[in-house]
């Protein structure tokens, strides 16, 4: 049987070996996981004093729920959707996205009408926009078509070939009001309808 070494002889061999261990994952490329304390048995307290730290950024407000269309998709047909849209690639037909956000990218090409609560063009669009509350067209932005709002902002070196309509508030009440009169009308006859074949 081997020799028992006594309490005193474990604690300066534990000690040797944290130096050790301290020492070996300091000298390999990067560091994973390091002893809080230096050779000299000093605690770092700053977490400044490591200059590989990461300390992320909290952020106080929930991120945006976006949908996003790559720079490589091309899309023929209808888009429906309730978020906000980012579109970087190419759109043909129509966009519906009435409560939220289309945001055409710099390499975004659409060729299709937008109805939308707010667009944002910084590529090019081929098409009607029509929004609830604002079309924003950017500097490198181009929209050929007609565009009905109620504010638009058109920086200097964008190209808008087309027709505005601003509405007013009271534009937009009456056109909702206008929507959901003849929306009922239509509904008459499909009840009436269904109660004659019964």
């Amino acid at each position: 049987m081997g020799h028992e070494p006594s309490v005193g002889e474990k604690s300066q061999s534990n000690a040797r070996l944290g130096a050790c261990s301290t020492r070996l994952a300091e000298s390999k490329e990067g560091t994973m996981l390091q002893s809080s304390e230096n050779i000299n048995g000093v605690r770092s307290t700053s977490p400044a004093s490591n200059p590989n730290s990461y300390n992320p950024v909290k952020t106080t407000t929930a991120p945006i729920e976006q949908a996003t269309i790559g720079r490589t998709l091309v899309i023929k047909g209808e888009l429906i959707g309730a978020e906000a849209l980012y579109i970087d690639g190419r759109i043909e037909g129509k966009i519906t996205m009435p409560d939220n956000r289309v945001t055409i990218g710099r390499n975004g090409v659409v060729q299709a009408n937008i109805t939308a609560k707010e667009v944002v063009v910084m590529g090019k669009v081929s098409g009607n926009i029509e929004c609830t509350d604002r079309v924003d067209i950017r500097s490198e932005g181009s929209v050929t078509g007609e565009v009905s709002t109620a504010r638009i902002s058109v920086e200097d070196g964008a190209v808008l070939k087309g027709g505005i309509q601003v509405k007013s508030g009271e534009q937009k009440q009456n056109q909702a009001q206008a929507k959901n009169e003849t929306a009922k009308p239509a509904e008459a006859p499909k009840a009436m309808a269904a109660t004659a074949h019964a």
